[in-house]
């Protein structure tokens, strides 16, 4: 069986962490897989989010993968700790899961000046306030202004982010909100794995002295970090660069729209039960 790293999201967003992760290293065995038909994770509460995520790693870990990463920030900040706690000394000690806020928050002070910062993200990262903490530990001195942006997600899964008609005036609102919150905010985050395909509209619509960061390479960077300090765990991966995608959802919507996150087509995409454990 191979031994792949496992990347998982509650739909498509995570396409573009993994899209990051494969070019910077395309030796390795991947297997992605979207929790599209129990999406969006957003506004569900902790213990849904849990399961949900905990069913998604577990399915990852049957497959072979010794290493998950959860490119996904609610899961990230609804899931992952109690998983890497309560779960993982019972399922397998020598696996490991892994989420994408505590790499970002450990370089995106790095990015500001003002040392303001706007966060953009799902209700359900905002109000865990993950972002505040972390970034709290790593930067004191950066201040943190945060705005939930609950359409975005369904935005970017429908496709209608496609239609500037409908998409600009959702994306707008919530640039409005976050930055009535402080003249001084001189980077946004986006701390969804769904909002770099918002960007092109993100960018236009922000002043032009604004950072805007998106996670994909910051989490690719830390990836390739981990495994210089863990070469147990790069040993184990098995290098026959191949890319595996599944979904609980509807396998030709995904194959359809992960062309357009990956900006190359996509073979087979196979169709997964999570709660049956298929």
């Amino acid at each position: 069986m191979k031994q792949a790293i496992g990347i998982f999201d509650s739909g498509l967003g995570g396409l573009t962490v993994m899209k990051e992760i494969h070019q910077r290293h395309p030796e390795y065995d991947y297997i992605y897989l979207g929790d599209n038909a129990r999406a969006p994770y957003g506004p569900r509460d902790f213990e849904t989010v849990y399961q949900y995520t905990l069913e998604a790693v577990q399915w990852l870990f049957n497959r072979g993968c010794p290493l998950v990463i959860l490119a996904c920030n609610t899961a990230s900040a609804k899931a992952l700790r109690s998983i890497q706690q309560r779960n993982l000394p019972g399922i397998d000690p020598s696996k490991r899961v892994l989420g994408v806020i505590r790499p970002t928050t450990e370089v995106i002070g790095d990015y500001t000046e003002t040392k303001h910062i706007g966060i953009l993200g799902t209700q359900g990262t905002i109000d865990s306030g993950s972002y505040v903490i972390e970034v709290g530990k790593a930067f004191p001195d950066v201040h943190v202004h945060q705005q939930a942006c609950p359409a975005w997600v369904p935005l970017v899964e429908s496709g209608d982010y496609l239609d500037f008609t409908i998409a600009d005036p959702i994306i707008r609102d919530c640039l409005i909100q976050l930055l009535d919150q402080s003249d001084d905010i001189d980077t946004v985050l986006l701390a969804c794995t769904h909002y770099p395909l918002l960007y092109p509209r993100i960018r236009a619509m922000l002043p032009p002295d604004i950072n805007v960061v998106s996670q994909g390479e910051i989490v690719a960077d830390s990836l390739s970090a981990y495994l210089l300090r863990h070469p147990e765990m790069e040993t184990r991966l098995s290098k026959g660069a191949s890319l595996q995608f599944c979904t609980t959802g509807d396998p030709e919507s995904f194959k359809q729209a992960a062309g357009v996150f990956l900006g190359e087509g996509i073979g087979m995409v196979e169709l997964v039960s999570l709660r049956l454990g298929g």
